[in-house]
């Protein structure tokens, strides 16, 4: 479980919750008691069309409940969170007995942590083993100073948290923390649920109301209460429903959202293995050599790859080219329906109901951390990247397994 770091943003994360809970009961006893019972019933004489705003009300309370207790649920038992560096760790564990100063001053410094300089460092294997990721202008992943660790593609710091979170939305308190690739489904269907009781709760209320003031029985302020909350709530809930309905279907988060117009991607597209510098990018080679970066600079020679590992090493050698989107591209971008159902699921029941999670929170893929859109093979040719093709792929593979082999077959002779 992951709780916020201050501690009243943890006070405000736990009441909120119960002040909506509160609200939503006030507004149910006022809808069945006061305005259902009371009002169509015993003044109005309308049993029938009581009970379809009760059935009515009811069918979506109940859902608006269930995916409210699923997306609590998720938040606290699976936020999002990527894992801290072994620094960071470290860090944790000296600071348990300290003061909360001390604890706070430490927190500030870690942000002039430096990248982990390590050919080897813990995690970095995890993005050269794919074809394309997220990178730095030297060609090595995002380095996130407070969690000690490279930082997951589409990755985002929290600061409420002091965690990165994946495809992090937003720190939302009314629903008990981090909005984030775990949860935003179940969040976009809360709030539709949410504003769908809503409207039904207001448009019952305005009939009793207005017949009230009509056939001047005084105007019921309790019933008007209800009508205040619901009519804040519900226009609250409605247009986070569309904003974040309009940001699924471009593949975007808030924060993403924010910062798309300007923003420029950098990424390491892998080529065959030894391709050199274009005029347009410049190549990285992993495993990183360790005397070197292993940024192959124009005018400068890299150092021989055998001098630096073995020869079963070279074979495992990935070179990627390091190349810069337009502005405001998104290479994540599936078109409307694929960005929908890779947050919402494969069917509409999937869309309807919290029952299966995001596919885009179990995607696994050699190729990137997440589905690549159009704008990935259109980067390739506008860089003149060389193809990473399906006989070089093989070739790889295979010439990997023999090495095994004959690996093998040595130590077996050995033994003998």
């Amino acid at each position: 479980m992951v709780s916020a770091r201050r501690s009243e943003t943890r006070w405000v994360t736990r009441i909120i919750p119960l002040v909506l809970g509160g609200l939503v009961g006030f507004t149910t006893f006022v809808m069945v008691k006061r305005i259902c019972l009371d009002f169509f019933i015993s003044d109005q004489q309308q049993p029938a069309t009581a009970i379809v705003f009760l059935v009515l009300s009811f069918f979506f309370l109940l859902l608006m409940l269930w995916t409210y207790f699923r997306l609590f649920v998720v938040i606290q038992r699976n936020p999002g969170v990527t894992p801290l560096g072994p620094r960071a760790n470290e860090q944790k564990i000296k600071s348990k007995g300290r003061s909360r100063q001390e604890r706070d001053l430490e927190a500030a410094s870690r942000y002039e942590a430096r990248p982990d300089e390590n050919p080897d460092s813990p995690g970095l294997e995890e993005f050269y083993s794919k074809d394309v990721f997220v990178c730095e202008t030297d060609g090595r992943p995002r380095w996130c100073s407070t969690c000690c660790n490279w930082k997951l593609d589409r990755a985002h710091h929290c600061s409420e948290i002091e965690r990165c979170v994946k495809k992090m939305d937003h720190y939302c308190p009314w629903v008990g923390g981090i909005v984030a690739e775990t949860s935003f489904k179940f969040f976009v269907q809360f709030t539709l649920y949410a504003a769908t009781y809503c409207i039904i709760v207001i448009v019952a209320a305005v009939i009793c109301l207005q017949s009230k003031i009509r056939n001047r029985y005084g105007i019921d302020g309790v019933v008007i209460g209800a009508l205040a909350v619901t009519a804040l709530f519900g226009l609250f809930a409605l247009t986070m429903t569309a904003t974040s309905a309009r940001y699924i279907l471009v593949n975007l988060t808030t924060i993403d959202y924010l910062k798309s117009k300007n923003v420029v991607h950098q990424l390491a597209i892998r080529v065959p293995r030894g391709t050199p510098s274009g005029q347009n990018y410049n190549v990285i080679t992993y495993p990183l050599p360790k005397s070197a970066n292993g940024l192959d600079l124009p005018g400068r020679v890299p150092t021989p790859t055998n001098e630096l590992s073995s020869p079963r090493d070279q074979l495992a050698t990935r070179t990627f080219a390091i190349i810069r989107t337009e502005m405001g591209e998104n290479p994540w971008d599936l078109g409307y329906y694929r960005n929908w159902t890779s947050v919402m699921g494969d069917n509409p029941i999937d869309w309807l109901l919290p029952i299966n999670e995001s596919p885009c929170s179990k995607y696994e893929d050699d190729e990137s951390f997440y589905e690549l859109g159009p704008l990935y093979p259109q980067l390739r040719a506008r860089f003149g990247l060389p193809d990473l093709s399906t006989t070089g792929r093989r070739k790889e593979t295979a010439e990997m397994g023999e090495r095994e082999r004959r690996d093998k077959h040595a130590t077996n002779g050995t033994r003998d």
